[in-house]
This record gives structure tokens, sequence and C-alpha cells, in this order.
């Protein structure tokens, strides 16, 4: 009886009240949580790449310990139009598109789905407008060790882990080097070929026609086809605790510099300095022949301070031979410890341009908190006979169910229609 009542007493002794827990793991969370520090530099030649920067994002409103950041950058053509109206449109669209009451892990995984109703969804809007601009976009979302990209076009974004492994976490949507999207573009209904001269030359990269675009995915290009469809590319990765760099550039980086070339020329320089550095390189490698624009972001352990500064010019000679042997025989050493552990897990990988497979399947997928279902791309509620499963006719449904949801409202199934080549878009360019 002794004994058992201990045991009560033992038990009662060991009980925590709920609010210390939930402080001791938002506390935890917050130790554990890397520092971002960013950096931007631009040269514009045509004024028509832009981009964007916003790192006091909440996913729950008021909780400083749910903060993430947004890095992209928009490379505009015919125009800048579409690039600033993604600027201003494309993050609100994407998390609108995420169901409301989720934890952070759900909230993760809800983001690849997102981030494609988002880029359609700002795309329909933005033709709606009339106009023929078009741009690039590739949109990058920090939360925490887990980063989410996504992309259409030809911008780029690459993470530099501190164990010297360069990953490509996007994929170039140019119709020269993509053979996969030229079999999908001409499928659906546009013409593939170079520029023709007189005397039946070709000359130039690959292009769709009408139009003359050099990419399959963008958002906006009204005048070359719906079959250009702003369906994004979208990869989710987690960095060790080691952290790592990334760097977001539109193609007048990646024209001039490779991805090695462009991450080698600014280590050791904090993300501001290292940004100016590869627009720097580029232009001493290339000219000013495009915008060029660069974003440079570091992830830094909570436990290491950020990127060392470059020496200045008065510093004794001594002194800065001493400092330079001792950051390289640290960056060996760190070098060597990563080397014998994973620097990057892949979460998530997608790039199909079908936006039935991008959608997936799930009955209860966009039901509202009023019990109506709401459209997987535009977010309008629908009644239960105004919904067209994003499965229904398709014949590369996984689903044998056109029932089953998500589901589409009529306007965003007639745009699913013609980013798959099933009718003509319909929609008038001024």
């Amino acid at each position: 009886m002794a004994s058992a009542e201990r045991r009560r007493n033992n038990h009662h002794h060991n009980l925590v009240p709920l609010a210390a827990l939930i402080s001791r793991e938002m506390k935890s969370e917050k130790m554990e949580k890397p520092s971002v520090r960013y950096g931007s530099a631009a040269q514009s030649r045509k004024g028509e790449d832009y981009f964007l920067v916003k790192i006091d994002c909440q996913r729950v409103p008021g909780n400083s310990s749910s903060t993430f950041s947004v890095f992209a950058i928009f490379d505009g053509h015919n125009g800048n139009a579409a690039a600033i109206f993604t600027r201003e449109n494309l993050l609100n669209h994407v998390l609108s598109a995420v169901p409301r009451g989720l934890g952070r892990d759900e909230w993760l995984q809800a983001i690849p789905r997102a981030l494609v109703a988002g880029f359609v969804k700002t795309d329909k809007e933005f033709q709606s407008r009339g106009e023929t601009s078009g741009t690039t976009a590739t949109f990058v979302i920090v939360d925490g060790w887990t980063v989410t990209v996504a992309s259409v076009g030809d911008s780029r974004c690459i993470l530099d882990a501190q164990g010297g492994a360069i990953s490509i976490l996007t994929v170039d949507h140019r119709l020269e080097e993509n053979v996969e999207e030229r079999e999908r573009v001409t499928a659906s209904g546009g013409e593939v070929g170079r520029l023709s001269i007189v005397g039946g030359a070709e000359v130039g990269p690959l292009r769709c026609w009408p139009g003359g675009l050099c990419l399959s995915r963008s958002i906006g290009d009204m005048d070359v086809g719906e079959f250009i469809v702003p369906i994004p590319y979208v990869k989710q990765v987690k960095l060790s605790n080691a952290g790592g760099r990334l760097m977001i550039a539109s193609d007048g980086i990646w024209d001039a510099l490779s991805s090695e070339m462009a991450a080698k020329s600014c280590r050791g320089l904090p993300a501001e300095l290292a940004a100016r550095q590869v627009v720097k390189e580029a232009l001493r490698t290339r000219g000013l022949k495009d915008d060029t624009t660069c974003i440079v972001v570091d992830i830094i352990p909570p436990d290491v301070s950020a990127p060392p500064s470059p020496t200045p010019k008065k510093q004794n000679k001594f002194k800065s031979l001493i400092f330079r042997k001792r950051s390289r025989d640290s960056a060996d050493k760190l070098a060597k410890k990563l080397s014998a552990i994973g620097i990057v897990e892949e979460l998530f990988e997608e790039g199909s341009a079908m936006l039935a497979e991008r959608l997936g399947n799930d009955s209860s997928a966009g039901q509202s908190t009023s019990g109506l279902f709401t459209c997987a791309v535009c977010q309008v509620d629908l009644a239960p006979s105004e919904g067209i499963s994003v499965h229904a006719g398709s014949i590369f449904s996984t689903s044998s169910k056109p029932w089953q949801g998500p589901f589409l409202c009529a306007d965003c199934r007639n745009k699913k229609d013609a980013m798959e080549g099933k009718r003509p878009s319909g929609v008038k360019v001024l």
C-alpha cells in the first residue's frame, strides 16, 4: 500500500504543467532554428527583372516562432507587366491555397500543392487582363532547415552546402535543352522550331510558335498559347544542421557562369557582398547583355556566426596570413566532418505539367469551413453541383473516380483544358 502511494507521489512529482511544456518546446525550436541572412544585387539593361524578399512571414499570425522567409526572382519578357503583377500577387495566392489550422509538418507537406495552385491562379488572373507580357518565376520558401523551391522558366536556384556540394534546386524550362518539354508542347498543339531568315536558314535557339518564346513554362505570354504552362517544378529539401547558402538568380547570371563558378566566386563573403560579387563576375565574363539579378541567402546554424567580412586593407600582413591559414584549416576540418554525413535530405520533387497529377487525389481537399467545397486553384466556394473533379475526363488521371476531389470551378477547368491543348485559349489579347 505504501509502495503504491509512493509510486503515485513520484508520478505526480514528474508531471510538468502543459504551459511549461509548450514554453520549453517553443524555446527548443527557437534555439534549434537557424538564422537567415540575405543580400541582393542587380544590374538592369531592359528593366524587366524584379525580385521579392519577405523575411517576416508567419505561418500562425502573431506567433513569432512560426516565422518563415520568402525570396523570389521574376525575369520578365515582352515588357515588365507580368513580372510586376506576379511579384505583387503570387505570395498571397500561394498562402491562400494552404488549408488553415495545420501544424508545421503538415503545413510544409501542403506547400508543394499550394505552390502549383498559386502559380496557376496568378497566371489566370494576369491573362484575364489581356496583356501579352510574360515572366519566369523562381520562388523560394525557407522555414527553419526546410527549403521549398518552385520555378517556371530559366531562372535558377542552387544550394551550396557547407561541405562544398552544389545542388541545383530548379529545372530549366528552355525548349533548346529540355526534350520532355519540347514533346509536351508539340503534343499540345504548339510548333517548335528555330527562327527562319531569308534563304531558309534557321538561326538561334528553339522557340515555340506562334510567339517565338524560348521557354516552355512561364506566367503570362498569352500571345504564345496556353500550352506554355505556369505549372512549376517543385523541390523541397531539408538541410543538415550545418546550414548552407542559396543562390537565386536570373539567366543574366547563368548565361555567364556555371553553378560551380557562381558558388566558388563568393565563398567566404557575407551574403550582401556575395550577391554583388556574383553579379560583378557575370558582367566581367559576359558584359551587360541582359538584366542580371542575384539573391544570396545564408542559412546559418544557431551556434555559428555569419561568414567573415573581407579582411580590411590596412590590416597587418602577418596577422592577415595567420587569419587566412586559420580560416582554411577550419574550413578543411568542417568539410571533412561533413563529408561523413548527408548534407541534404530530399523531401519532395515533382515537375509534371499535368494539373491532375500535381493536385493529387483527395476527396476532402478544398473543403471550406462553411461545408462547401472550394476550387483547388482559385479558392472560390463551390456548391456540390458546381465543382468539376480535376480528374474528370483526363487521360493523364491516376484516378478512376471522376467524382473524387480536388475540384475545379468551370473557369479553372477551362484553363486546365487549354494548358493540355484540348481547346483553344479563347482569351482575347489586346
